[in-house]
């Protein structure tokens, strides 16, 4: 799977894409390396999958050899696994790389992988190679195992573990190719309607709702296969572990395709914003002024912010709204505003021209809850709170 900073390729039960955002230590798991200058990391829930593998694996490696090498053995295939869903999504960051898109990390986790681009693609055809890089390495491993068990003389445990990795490579392809976003071959459909029709929204609004079919097929599937039995006597079915896997996968995959609807709708309304527009009026106080005393100006001035400005009314910085409001009535007259304030780092304040994208930029440099808002000539216009940006996108 695959993502970019709207989207992330590569996820896999294994693979698919999307960005992230966040505080000051997104680390997504354990720090592995920077293969090809891209940033590897593995998500502590894989663990948990390999433990489960290893023991699901073991009783058909005890067939071949004795415990405990058995589990040993069994692990190695775990971690091989893993191996196959990294080279998938590492095929991913270096195509786009190739294709001069920055790549933010490689993740391994739970259901295989995901590679976080930081934007899109900018042609279908792009869009295109990129998704469809980590399906076909997952299939040409599969194809040169299935060579390797036919022409090399090979001992029991060796050919077990080629022709298990042999079909997980092939799971994955075939899988990843399923017509449904956040799924490689949703990034395909996605591609191929982009080239049709010359809109990106339309492909991936398409590629969304056909993920979303994929994922109640997949339930369905499941859901067939835990009441299937192989004999008359009702044995040699899959049971609950099968209704279990298709659940979680069909829950990722609606997730992922609802999340890439959302987006699209998310991107409609980014060229609407505008900081002027967001804007709250502002009351200049000094540091010393008692919260109390603020508030009642603020009120007066029908302002819904407060700035810490110096006696020649220069800002210094931003009363934090949450303080304020955390701040019991009967304590306010003995607290001053400074006490509630935080200051004005450069990335803090923006002009209040600002719309579109290159607001939604500014934001994301320096995460905070309040902006300062300047005019051209250095006066305060206002200033903006994110919880009225987030209020803009309610209901996407």
């Amino acid at each position: 799977m695959t993502n970019s900073a709207p989207p992330t390729q590569g996820k896999t039960p294994a693979g698919d894409p999307g960005p992230r955002n966040g505080g000051p230590d997104t680390r997504p798991g354990l720090y592995m390396g920077r293969p090809f200058g891209v940033p590897v990391y593995v998500s502590p829930s894989w663990f948990l999958v390999a433990i489960l593998v290893t023991v699901m694996f073991e009783g058909q490696v005890n067939g071949v050899i004795d415990r405990p090498l058995s589990y040993l053995v069994a692990f190695a295939y775990a971690v091989l696994l893993y191996g196959s869903v990294f080279v998938h999504e590492l095929s991913h960051a270096v195509t786009a790389r190739v294709l001069g898109l920055p790549v933010r990390s490689v993740t391994l986790h739970i259901l295989g992988g995901e590679t976080s681009i930081e934007r899109e693609a900018a042609t279908p055809g792009r869009e295109f190679l990129i998704a469809f890089a980590g399906p076909l390495v997952n299939l040409v491993l599969a194809g040169l195992g299935l060579l390797a068990h036919a022409v090399l003389p090979l001992p029991d445990v060796a050919l077990l573990l080629i022709d298990a990795l042999t079909f997980a490579n092939l799971l994955v392809g075939v899988f990843n190719l399923l017509p449904g976003l956040p799924l490689d071959g949703g990034r395909l459909v996605r591609a191929a309607v982009w080239k049709a029709t010359g809109h990106s929204r339309s492909g991936a609004i398409f590629a969304g709702w056909v993920g979303r079919a994929v994922a109640v097929a997949c339930l369905v599937s499941g859901a067939y296969l835990a009441t299937y039995r192989t004999d008359e006597g009702g044995n040699g079915g899959f049971g609950w572990l099968a209704l279990l896997w298709s659940a979680l996968v069909a829950s990722f995959i609606w997730v992922g395709a609802t999340q890439a609807i959302r987006a699209e709708r998310f991107r409609d309304r980014v060229p609407l914003l505008s900081a002027r527009r967001l804007a709250r009026r502002a009351t200049l106080v000094t540091a010393d002024t008692p919260l109390a005393e603020a508030i009642r100006r603020a009120h007066a001035d029908q302002a819904g912010a407060l700035v810490i400005a110096d006696h020649d009314g220069n800002p210094q910085a931003l009363v934090s709204e949450k303080a304020v409001t955390a701040t019991p009535e009967h304590r306010r007259p003995w607290i001053t505003v400074g006490e509630l304030s935080r200051g004005l780092e450069p990335d803090l304040t923006l002009p209040a021209d600002l719309t579109g994208e290159d607001l939604i930029t500014a934001l994301r440099r320096n995460p905070a809850s309040e902006y300062l808002l300047t005019e051209p000539d250095g006066r305060v216009y206002g200033v903006l709170a994110v919880t009225d940006v987030d209020r803009a996108f309610a209901g996407v």
